[in-house]
């Protein structure tokens, strides 16, 4: 359960609607606090729509943060959403099996992007031998880019964890399908 409350989008004024902007938890819970809902929802809407990295990465990326944290929310969420972008449930399986130490069949570059963002997650940096290999693909924008969105993504899992923010029966499938570690 929540620590905080979630707020209904009928308990808010017509001019302070926009902070749930998806019906979902997450933005319920972060409501109660409309100048934070505000920032936090600029940065996750210019991910999901400006971002010039590929969708599909982007959201392995995402994946990638939500997989290593043991995020439900994260990980269920972006499992949902990822579908939406070209993520199939072998590129899942695929990271499960990067994330396990293994190699999977994916390209060296997706290999990598996982590695990266899996490294802030853990290590809070990116190695140099990881980052070499994005800057094979990614310019300086691109490089900025992905640093901004997993930074972020680092950051949501800590928000969802520290509130306690509760995963919808309906996905909870997704997390028999692909267990967290």
């Amino acid at each position: 359960m929540a620590r905080v409350r979630y707020v209904a989008p009928e308990e808010l004024s017509p001019e302070n609607k926009d902070v749930i902007w998806r019906d979902r938890p997450i933005y319920r819970a972060l409501a109660n606090s409309l100048d934070g809902a505000r920032a936090f929802n600029g940065i996750a809407r210019w991910i999901r729509f400006k971002s010039k990295l590929d969708g599909r990465l982007r959201e392995l990326v995402i994946l990638q943060i939500g997989y290593v944290a043991s995020s439900p929310y994260e990980w269920a969420h972006h499992i949902e959403i990822g579908r939406e972008f070209g993520v199939t449930d072998a590129d899942i399986d695929a990271l499960i099996l990067e994330s396990k130490g293994g190699t999977s069949s994916l390209p060296a570059f997706e290999r990598a992007l996982l590695a990266a963002a899996r490294e802030m997650e853990n290590e809070h940096r990116v190695s140099d031998a990881t980052f070499a290999t994005l800057r094979t693909k990614l310019d300086d924008e691109g490089i900025v880019e992905f640093t901004l969105f997993a930074s972020f993504y680092c950051a949501v899992v800590r928000v969802l964890a520290a509130l306690e923010i509760d995963l919808e029966p309906e996905l909870l499938p997704l997390l028999k399908r692909f267990p967290l570690p």
